[in-house]
């Protein structure tokens, strides 16, 4: 088995959440890896925007440079999000992460551009079968989708992401993230969810503090901290801009 795939399990089973920094280059990875923390994961997201494409419209092998360059700047675990697989057969995948130096994947069972949620048991037996590729040597985080794609009512929605999560965890997840969850859902998706829970730590929602007393295995933050880096950096722009105004040399 990985040592780095080991110790990335290890992590979802401690007192303490898993908080994962969702990291997009090197200089990000170094960053939240020298302020110790224990693992990191990607953003498709954020890795998307530093490419210059819209979420969802980065080539699959671009998208595995970018892992490769994040997983060998640091001395942690690296799990990759890899939006939908790509369209790969599971054990080509599976070797795809394997060469980048993943030690974990996030795979979503919905298509990044159409929208359109994959049957669970379709997306069970893919599950399945890149458990069976990799061995104990990833560790998988099935996505559920449906609160990004919700049916009328809410408590329909919760019903279906336990189901695809009680499934995905049958067919070798590790752990499951019903990304988008409402605050309200959270407690109950814990309770029914036979094993470790990932939820999106939003600025608007609960705290660190929080989740991790209602049970919350894995905090993650999507394209969350890649936004307030833009966001600075924007600032910080108009920032020179005006200073280069005030000095009779305004940017052209």
């Amino acid at each position: 088995m990985s040592s780095q795939a080991e110790l990335l399990r290890s992590l979802h089973a401690g007192p303490r959440p898993l908080i994962l920094p969702n990291v997009w280059d090197p200089v990000s990875a170094r960053a939240f890896a020298d302020a110790g923390f224990s693992a990191l994961a990607t953003s498709s997201g954020a890795v998307a925007a530093t490419l210059g494409y819209r979420d969802g419209q980065t080539p699959g092998a671009e998208m595995f440079a970018a892992v490769s360059r994040i997983a060998r700047c640091v001395n942690i675990p690296v799990t990759a999000d890899v939006e939908n697989g790509y369209g790969l057969p599971p054990a080509e995948l599976v070797t795809a992460l394997m060469d980048c130096g993943a030690a974990g994947c996030n795979l979503e069972d919905s298509d990044p551009v159409g929208r359109v949620l994959t049957d669970p048991a379709e997306q069970a037996e893919f599950l399945a079968a890149v458990r069976s590729a990799a061995g104990q040597d990833l560790v998988i985080n099935a996505r559920v989708d449906v609160y990004v794609r919700p049916a009328a009512d809410p408590g329909e929605v919760t019903d279906a992401a336990v189901a695809r999560a009680r499934a995905y965890l049958a067919a070798g997840a590790d752990c499951v993230y019903p990304i988008l969850a409402p605050p309200a859902a959270i407690p109950e998706l814990v309770r029914r969810i036979d094993g470790p829970v990932n939820v999106m730590r939003r600025p608007d929602g609960p705290t660190i503090t929080e989740l991790a007393a209602l049970g919350v295995a894995r905090i993650t933050f999507g394209s969350g901290l890649h936004a307030q880096a833009a966001d600075w950096v924007r600032e910080l722009a108009a920032t020179l801009a005006a200073q280069a105004a005030s000095a009779g040399s305004p940017p052209r």
